[in-house]
């Protein structure tokens, strides 16, 4: 069967493939009816290309339709072979002045604060870089999808509109010239006939609506072949269709990944191929399964040719786009095809019947023409207007369709308004031709019905589905937004017409939204559901800036602004009419004064807080007064009309509304306002109401109210935010209100009132008020929430005291109002607000009880103040001929009059200022008794002559006298008694000293002994040369360690028969260092970890945390652990940060993540040391007894297998070496409690550096406790070297400590595990260096990772000295052990050094050292054959040698040190000179390393030979293999670009890996090693372990073992992975010029690497701290828990 449906396939290939292009096009030329012969070529071929089985074969179908299908419609066109034609084309045409790069979703776009006309004017990459504009205040975003560059508008930008690239095609020549011109005539004829067929029949097809037949499409023979398709909405989630799916048509999750991730891209998939029954059963099971909970999944069951021709028509209309690129005239021709009408009329044309048809196409269609219309109809300038034109008059029913439309608006057409709508001219011709305003804002209020019986909106409860359609209906708001957002210079009479005409509608609108929502005060019981308030007021909401927008229009023209502000008031009264219903007047009086308002209870009657129409009336009227119309034309206004009792009635009822609700009075659950305090409630009431008065004073900082500009009002909010505290750029930003192009105008003005600060390395920068700006701070400043305005006092407060100031602030001098609101500073001098004040003081001084408030007093004395600076600015401005008519002195110092004869408010003031329970007020009453004599000598000086200076301001200058000498004996007092008790103290502490000497005595002591042994060189050591290993060793007194448990506080010394101490410790396996990380990992049960090869391809690290517990607290403590997290799990099934399966636990002091613990031992060889007698062998013969000892452990061994009798008589067979004794068993000098540690840990290290389960019997146990060691050792030397600190003296002290201890417990392991297996492991390790004929086939000696040897050899060495009886010490044999180890470091070093005889300035010196590594090197090219490069310069060979071998000697000290606990010397502990010669003593070493050669080269000749012989060697000598060289380079993250718009870019130009180039949507980088992977997506989940993973956390398995750090692009975090539940998300390296990150790219300011937090990060890797760091975060931050990191 298989074979036969391979052979038809090709069958059908080859009839196609017969097809010639060339053959068609002529007999398309020479037809009368061209779209007849075309349909039925298509007909026939279009299904015999497309839809041919289940799945679809994109390759073939596009090679097979460029063939047959497109190919002759290109030779038509062209009239020749495309190849040609086409290229021609190109070069006839002048290539568009216009970018129109469409963006992909994730494309960095950029637009400039500076000079674009709107913040939707964006540039695509390229041409930004080669702008003006990268040198102005950019921003970047990253695309949604869909929009294009604007580069080459030049109504999109202020200047700079073309970038390098376009500015060459801008010609001299008119711009209006016709592009057709550039095309022969006859090409342009056929261009017509094939655009409109090709065009029309995309259109017909993707139209279509029958699902079993073809639009005049019709084939000879009909299959019964169909598709089950289904189609993308924006209801059902990802998971409900692969379940769905998987039950519909059974197939494997993977396969229904692949669907559901198809259907969302595309926005349709066929899930089904097979006859119409076959199909339809699938289609059933599907709508079934999915219309329980919403309305169903979209599916149709779909004839296979319908599926074809679609299929090809999307392809038509992809090509079409493509050909008109190449020329211009082509472009014109295709926009008149599309834009002409049909035979029916109006909305006939290709492109109104696409655009209306738009709801009803499925996504992946929808992006194809909506591509085309970008690349035609929006790139040709004459037909962008025409079918802005076609936009508009279909604008209702293209929104209306979009409504019911369950795609997104960034998938429907209705999207491309943004396109038309932002182009000024497109704009201002929209709304004079087609009245586009008005229509905007008619489509709005049809979609919103719902009326109550005044006509206003009404809003019922909003559910899910209002929710969706209200957020539709508010798109239509961003379209009036577009309208707006670029403003006329000259008005037309039209456009005055049509403005105002929209005006109206939009009156129409506010009028409906005045006064909607009312609300009434509930008292007595409780609300249960709270009145719908969200849809009002998100409303509210979004129109406020374009009530904005509209002002600025209005101020452009003064008719406009005239007529504007008629109508509006026109509108307000009638929204006021029936206001007074039935009210009777009520008349009021006070001080003597009266008048007549009508009784309105806001606590009882209905209120509402909307209130449009009167906020844009006052604004217009701001406006009359900025633009001055009002003082120009002032009978043209009918401001005599206005009754401004009426104007503010609704205003002020909402205002005590919000007092209300300050004053608690509409809490929800109406009794507690029922017992509440009427008092506090009054006042309350009162403090607003004072409030209410200093705003309407005190705000004059809007242009129009006061003198003042735009930057005034901008300074003002700055000081006032940073009064509160230094704040970000960011905070600042968000915290200034915002115009329409979401400028706040901040940068111009931030440097004259505050100074930057820089961040460090955590933190962000910060702006500081400048000092002397605070004199203009305004504590009732009327942006500040309560909170703020108590923060600023405080931090004001504060402030003057740091200064030495007094307290007290005053309100700031005040720009003068402009002339229309002059009078308002009146209310200040009147006599109501002259009595209140007064009533307000007199209580203050009665203080009587609680009928006041000092807050009611604190805004008294601040209106005072007010009016105090308003007269004194008054006299000051005074000129000649003006009286001044603000006499606020005058009439605070008049008494009351009879009968009452209350005191004047001044007298009262100053009776305040000696008021015991106003000391907080005290200062500001001073300061205003101060500034009423400053105007009192005003006023005398401007009316008469100077007079002598008053008496009052004598008695105000003794007061302060009196008041600084006060303050001074206070605080002579206080000094005093400070002192006195700072005696008393230290007496006391002397006298308890005394009291307790000889305790002090010992603490002295154990200060002493406890430093650590680096700083331990007692005086006998310090002169000698400090040794670190063998015979001469340096012996140093072992100080007595006294620690203490820190879960029981006990303190115990560490010995080895006591109870075990342990360290909380981490195990991990680690790639920091790793040279190859592409090397699979072999299978775990089987792999021998014996030899460390030196790609270091994977380690172990362990680290600590440094804090010490008894063995057995921390055994209970763990258990406690596990056994909670066994009664969590029950409960609450989430993860904790840590893993207590895995062993894992949080240090009980530190909450560091630990996975187990390291036993703390004295020193270790200390015990195994036996005497020295003899005389110590040198390396040969210490080589030919250790090679006896392991040939007679072999034979043993072999014996043992054989035969179990007669033991004994066999050893004394075997010529055994002096003093060995191979059946002498050594006692384990650990107690039982250190043993089961030493187990522990050991264990552990298996387990994780192995990923196998615990068995402490492998003997493959203490192999990975040596290599933990030695990497852990390599790690650190790396940190230390890059970082350029010397080796010794500079870790911290948890480093430091865990070092010696794991050290040590290596040291001490083998006394815990099977000695034979230890010894077995010597030999096969020693037998890499010294062959013997037992073992072979072992690495060669460039696959073996030295540094890991030496510390197993050194390691394992005990195990078969212990039954050594010679005298033979073991510090000779570690030495032993060195040398030759160092040895063949050395001949590997020669092997694989690269050593280019560059023309570095080389010294011939040719000193012994020189010539003796230049000897040996030629010893080298005999045994490897002269296969190595002739080298003569000793010079390089020394050079490269000592470079070469540092590391493994650096290493190697710090190995000794902590094995041996010698001091290092104080040379090393510095980076001085000599560190390589300093470093050889220490390790007693030879300072010329060859020296080791020519003592012992009888034997190491013969090693020398062997180790070149093997066969590895050879191949690596002839370049038919790689080899590490040394010394190995430090590994870093990758180098990141300096410019984060780079990475941006390289993102969106990646593909996802799966899913057949498509972009990926969480594009991440791998900082290790620079792979990009997509991340968070089904497409790329991969199974790890059983489990599904994402993309990062498989990376982090093949990577870092585990480990990972990335860079999410798109949101510019760095995250962080440990293993599949663990992970955090961390401050990126990039920051804007404020010094702040901008995670999720929010704010889109330039960024730029920080070099200094790049490498905090890396060294948090290089330290193995990645997981750490995620353990504090998790901990910190529970949410982060919750996360499946796995699927990132």
């Amino acid at each position: 069967m298989a074979a036969d449906l391979e052979s038809e396939v090709q069958a059908i290939d080859k009839s196609l493939l017969e097809c010639s292009a060339e053959e068609i096009a002529v007999k398309w030329l020479q037809a009368n009816d061209l779209q007849k012969e075309v349909y039925q070529h298509l007909a026939y071929y279009v299904p015999k290309i497309y839809c041919r089985g289940p799945n679809p074969a994109p390759q073939r179908e596009d090679m097979l339709a460029q063939h047959v299908l497109l190919g002759p419609m290109e030779w038509y066109l062209c009239g020749e072979d495309p190849a040609f034609g086409f290229p021609k084309l190109e070069q006839a045409n002048r290539p568009s002045h216009l970018c129109g790069r469409v963006f992909k979703v994730g494309e960095p776009t950029y637009s400039c604060r500076d000079c674009a006309v709107d913040p939707t004017c964006v540039l695509c990459m390229e041409c930004f870089l080669g702008s003006i504009h990268r040198e102005h205040r950019y921003r970047m975003t990253t695309s949604g999808g869909g929009g294009f560059c604007d580069c080459g508008d030049t109504e999109a930008w202020k200047e700079g509109p073309y970038c390098q690239k376009h500015e060459l095609n801008t010609s001299e020549t008119a711009e209006e010239e016709d592009p057709l011109v550039h095309l022969p005539e006859d090409m342009v004829a056929r261009a017509y006939n094939i655009f409109a067929i090709a065009f029309k029949y995309a259109v017909d097809i993707l139209t279509w609506e029958k699902e079993n037949e073809l639009p005049g499409l019709e084939m000879i023979e009909k299959s019964d072949t169909y598709y089950c398709m289904l189609f993308n909405d924006e209801v059902h989630t990802y998971e409900q269709v692969i379940y769905t799916l998987q039950k519909a048509v059974n197939c494997t999750q993977k396969e229904a990944i692949g669907f559901a991730t198809t259907v969302d891209r595309d926005g349709r998939r066929s899930v089904r191929y097979g006859d119409f029954q076959y199909c339809d059963q699938a289609k059933s099971v599907i709508v079934r399964n999915t219309s329980r909970q919403t309305k169903p999944l979209k599916v149709q069951v779909m004839h296979s040719s319908i599926v074809a021709h679609q299929s090809f028509g999307l392809k038509l209309l992809t090509w079409l786009g493509s050909v008109i690129g190449y020329s211009d005239g082509l472009r014109r021709i295709l926009c008149q095809v599309g834009l002409q009408e049909g035979p029916d009329g109006e909305n006939s044309s290709l492109v109104d019947k696409l655009m209306l048809y738009d709801s009803k196409l499925w996504k992946g269609a929808r992006n194809v023409y909506h591509q085309l219309f970008m690349s035609s109809l929006l790139m040709d300038l004459k037909y962008k207007k025409l079918f802005a034109i076609r936009f508009a008059r279909n604008y209702e029913r293209l929104q209306s369709d979009f409504m019911k439309d369950d795609h997104d608006r960034e998938f429907s057409i209705a999207d491309l308004s943004i396109q038309i709508f932002t182009v000024p001219s497109l704009a201002r011709m929209l709304i004079t031709e087609e009245n586009l305003m008005t229509t905007i804002i008619k489509t709005f209020m049809d979609h919103l019905r719902h009326r109550d019986i005044q006509g206003r909106f009404q809003f019922e409860r909003y559910t899910a589905l209002q929710a969706f359609k209200f957020r539709r209906v508010q798109s239509l708001i961003l379209d009036l937004k577009y309208v707006l957002i670029s403003k006329p210079t000259e008005w037309s009479d039209d456009l005055r017409r049509k403005f105002l005409e929209g005006f109206d509608a939009f009156l129409e609108l506010l009028k409906c939204m005045q006064g909607m929502d009312p609300i009434t005060r509930q008292v007595g019981q409780h609300i249960e559901m709270e009145p719908e308030w969200e849809a009002a007021f998100t409303l509210q909401m979004k129109l406020t800036l374009v009530i904005s927008m509209m002002q600025d229009w209005c101020a452009l023209d003064e008719k406009v602004l005239i007529e504007a502000y008629k109508k509006c008031l026109t509108v307000l009264m009638q929204c006021h009419s029936g206001f007074t219903d039935g009210e009777q007047p009520i008349v009021l009086s006070m001080c003597g004064h009266s008048v007549e308002t009508i009784r309105y209870c806001v606590s009882q009657e209905k209120v509402s807080i909307h209130l449009p129409v009167s906020r844009l009336l006052a604004g217009l009227h701001v406006l009359l007064s900025k633009t001055e119309v009002a003082y120009k034309f002032p009978e043209l206004l009918p401001l005599s009309e206005l009754s401004p009792p009426m104007l503010i009635e609704h205003p002020l009822r909402c205002l005590v509304l919000c007092a209300q609700v300050h004053a608690g009075m509409w809490r929800r659950n109406g009794f507690s306002l029922v017992n509440q305090d009427v008092v506090q409630q009054n006042n309350t009431l009162i403090e607003e109401m004072l409030y209410l008065i200093i705003m309407i004073v005190g705000e004059r900082f809007s242009p129009g109210i006061g003198q003042v500009n735009a930057t005034d009002e901008i300074k003002r909010e700055i000081i006032h935010q940073l009064s509160i505290r230094p704040m970000a750029h960011s905070e600042l930003v968000k915290a200034l209100p915002e115009d329409e192009n979401r400028e706040t105008g901040m940068e111009s003005v931030i440097e004259e009132v505050a100074c930057f600060k820089k961040p460090g390395l955590t933190g962000r920068g910060l702006y500081e008020l400048k000092p002397e700006c605070a004199k203009n701070f305004n504590l009732y400043f009327y942006h500040f929430s309560r909170a703020e305005q108590s923060k600023a006092e405080e931090a004001q407060r504060k402030l003057r005291r740091q200064n030495r100031e007094d307290t007290a602030l005053p309100p700031p001098a005040l720009p003068p109002f402009c002339p229309l609101f002059a009078s308002l500073v009146n209310i200040l001098q009147s006599d109501v607000m002259l009595c209140i004040m007064g009533t307000i003081l007199q209580w203050a001084v009665e203080h009587n009880g609680y009928a006041w408030s000092e807050s009611m007093l604190q805004r008294v004395l601040h209106l005072i103040g007010m009016a105090l600076q308003e007269e004194k600015q008054h006299l000051e401005n005074l000129s000649e001929e003006n009286v001044v008519t603000f006499t606020f002195t005058q009439k605070i110092s008049k008494p009351g009059e009879a009968p009452s004869n209350s005191p004047s408010i001044l007298a009262m003031l100053e009776t305040l200022q000696n008021a015991p329970h106003l000391e907080v007020h005290k200062d500001m009453i001073r300061w205003i008794l101060k500034t009423f004599n400053t105007i009192k000598k005003l006023r005398e000086s401007s009316s008469s002559s100077p007079v002598a200076e008053t008496e009052g301001n004598i008695m105000e200058e003794s007061s302060r006298d009196k008041d600084k000498a006060e303050r001074k004996r206070k605080a002579e007092i206080a000094r005093l008694r400070r002192e006195k008790i700072m005696a008393q103290m230290s007496e006391m502490q002397r006298h308890f000293i005394n009291e307790n000497k000889e305790l002090f005595q010992q603490t002295l002591e154990e200060l002493d002994t406890s430093t650590s042994g680096v700083h331990e060189n007692s005086p006998v050591i310090s002169d000698a040369k400090l040794t670190a290993l063998g015979p001469e060793q340096t012996r140093v007194a072992e100080p007595r360690q006294v620690v203490m448990c820190i879960l029981c506080q006990e303190e115990q010394e560490v010995k080895v028969d006591s109870r075990a101490m342990v360290l909380a410790a981490f195990i991990q396996r680690s790639t920091v260092l790793s040279k190859n990380r592409n090397k699979i990992t072999p299978d775990p049960e089987k792999y021998d970890p014996l030899f460390m090869h030196p790609d270091l391809a994977c380690g172990t690290h362990t680290g600590s945390c440094g804090h010490i517990m008894h063995a057995h607290c921390w055994q209970r403590y763990f258990d406690a652990v596990q056994a909670k997290e066994q009664r969590r799990q029950q409960r609450l099934r989430v993860h904790t940060s840590y893993d207590v399966e895995n062993g894992e636990f949080l240090c009980p002091l530190c909450e560091c993540l630990s996975n187990t613990v390291i036993p703390l031992l004295p020193p270790p060889r200390v015990l195994f040391n036996r005497l020295d007698f003899s005389g110590q062998p040198n390396l040969t013969q210490w080589i030919k007894t250790v090679s006896q000892q392991v040939k007679a452990l072999h034979l043993l061994q072999n014996e043992d297998c054989a035969s179990h009798s007669g033991h004994s008589e066999k050893m004394d067979q075997l010529q055994l070496p002096e003093g060995f004794r191979p059946d002498f068993k050594l006692k384990n000098p650990y107690s039982e409690s250190i043993k089961e540690m030493l187990t522990t840990f050991g264990t552990a290290t298996y387990k994780v550096g192995l990923k196998v389960h615990p068995n402490e019997e492998d003997p493959r146990v203490p192999i990975m406790c040596w290599g933990s060691c030695a990497y852990t050792i390599q790690t650190i030397e790396r940190l230390l070297a890059d970082e350029d600190k010397p080796l010794f003296g500079h870790l911290p002290c948890r480093q430091d400590d865990c070092l010696t201890s794991l050290t040590r417990f290596a040291a001490a392991h083998w006394t815990v595990s099977s000695l034979s297996a230890v010894q077995g492991h010597f030999c096969t390790l020693l037998a890499s260096l010294v062959p013997n004929e037992k073992n072979g086939n072992l690495p060669c000696i460039l696959d073996i990772d030295m540094f890991h040897l030496l510390v197993s050899l050194v390691l394992s060495f005990p195990a078969i000295h212990c039954q050594d009886f010679s005298g033979v010490s073991l510090g000779t044999g570690d030495l032993h052990l060195f040398h030759l180890v160092t040895m063949a470091h050395i001949i590997q070093i020669l092997l694989t050094s690269s050593t280019e005889e560059n023309g570095m300035d080389q010294e011939n010196t040719n000193s012994e050292e020189e010539v003796a590594v230049l000897t040996l090197y030629k010893f080298l090219c005999q045994c490897t054959g002269s296969a190595l490069k002739e080298i003569s310069s000793g010079w390089h060979l020394c050079r490269n040698l000592k470079a070469g071998i540092m590391p493994f000697l650096r290493c190697s000290a710090l190995f000794f040190h902590y094995l041996n606990g010698v001091p290092a010397p104080s040379e090393i502990q510095v980076n001085g000179a000599n560190q390589f010669e300093h470093l050889c003593s220490y390790l007693s070493l030879p300072n010329n390393l060859t020296c080791l050669f020519q003592e012992n080269s009888e034997i190491l000749n013969t090693l020398i030979e062997s180790w070149c012989s093997n066969n590895e060697v050879k191949r690596y000598l002839e370049g038919k293999r790689h080899a590490i060289s040394y010394a190995r380079e430090s590994n870093k993250l990758i180098d990141l670009p300096d410019d984060y718009s780079c990475l941006i870019n390289q993102a969106s130009n990646f593909s996802c890996p799966k899913s057949g180039g498509d972009k990926s949507r969480a594009p991440t980088l791998c900082l290790v090693c620079g792979t990009m992977l997509c991340s968070q997506s089904y497409c790329c989940q991969t199974e790890l372990e059983g489990e599904d993973v994402g993309a990062c956390t498989a990376h982090t398995y093949t990577c870092g073992s585990g480990v990972g750090i990335f860079l999410r692009v798109r949101e510019c975090q760095v995250l962080f992975l440990a293993g599949k539940t663990k992970g955090c998300f961390y401050p990126p390296p990039y920051l804007d010029d404020y010094g702040e990150t901008d995670q999720g790219l929010r704010r889109g300011n330039p960024l730029h690497l920080c070099k200094e937090r790049f490498k905090k990060i890396q060294k948090l890797w290089q330290q193995h701290s990645i997981t750490e760091e995620i353990g504090h975060a998790q901990e910190a931050n529970q949410t982060l828990v919750g996360i499946d990191w796995q699927h990132l």
